[in-house]
């Protein structure tokens, strides 16, 4: 991706939101493109000006910042926006079922200005935003839940090396961890990656994640 990065902001507080578009508009190839107080609103600023990145608050008035992702992420014309969630708690209760609404990755509202500029840039490139310590919490959530392979469709449709990858990433490797663990390129790994994507359809690596749990592709350690 090349130009500028143009984002999105949706938090309920006002002062948040003036502390990120201070934060943003100092930064070089960085542009805020509007700001939206409620779920609502920022789902009609998104399809309005479908930027690169939109920061949405996990928890706003009218429409909660997870169903406004799943509105921004079921809408065909808005597949390249990537939604990150913005939150006072970090690994709560919302990181699963965001997870699955759609969004990227997560972002602690205090974090430090060069993390939000770099999660921004890494998001827009189609990464996600997953620490590890967010990584554990999705296969905690996994951990109760018997594999659900009617949520998987195309998982038949993986060649074995797809499905290796995918394993991978649900673990949290990188493109290059996941070349150094296969003996091939970080390339060829990320061609592996981008094709699994596709044939599943998801809109990038976090709802891999997803999948490879949900289908159960990935063992939870603790499960019969």
């Amino acid at each position: 991706m090349s130009g500028v990065l143009r984002v999105a902001l949706v938090d309920d507080q006002a002062l948040m939101r003036a502390g990120f578009r201070a934060l943003l508009d100092a930064e070089e190839g960085v542009e805020v493109v509007g700001e939206a107080a409620d779920g609502e609103q920022g789902v009609a600023l998104v399809r309005a000006q479908v930027p690169d990145v939109a920061l949405v608050d996990v928890q706003m008035p009218v429409m909660s910042g997870i169903e406004a992702t799943r509105r921004i992420a079921a809408d065909p014309a808005l597949a390249a926006v990537r939604v990150v969630i913005l939150t006072n708690y970090g690994l709560d209760e919302y990181v699963f079922e965001a997870l699955r609404a759609g969004a990227s990755g997560f972002l602690l509202k205090d974090t430090e200005p060069a993390d939000l500029l770099q999660a921004i840039d890494v998001v827009a490139h189609g990464e996600a935003l997953l620490s590890p310590s967010v990584t554990r919490t999705l296969i905690g959530e996994f951990v109760a839940r018997p594999p659900d392979r009617s949520t998987a469709p195309g998982l038949d449709a993986l060649t074995r090396r797809e499905r290796e990858v995918t394993a991978l990433a649900a673990r949290g490797l990188s493109n290059e961890e996941i070349a150094a663990h296969m003996v091939i390129s970080p390339l060829t790994a990320k061609t592996h990656i981008s094709r699994a994507m596709t044939k599943l359809g998801a809109r990038d690596r976090a709802q891999l994640v997803v999948f490879a749990y949900e289908s159960g592709l990935v063992a939870v350690r603790g499960r019969a």
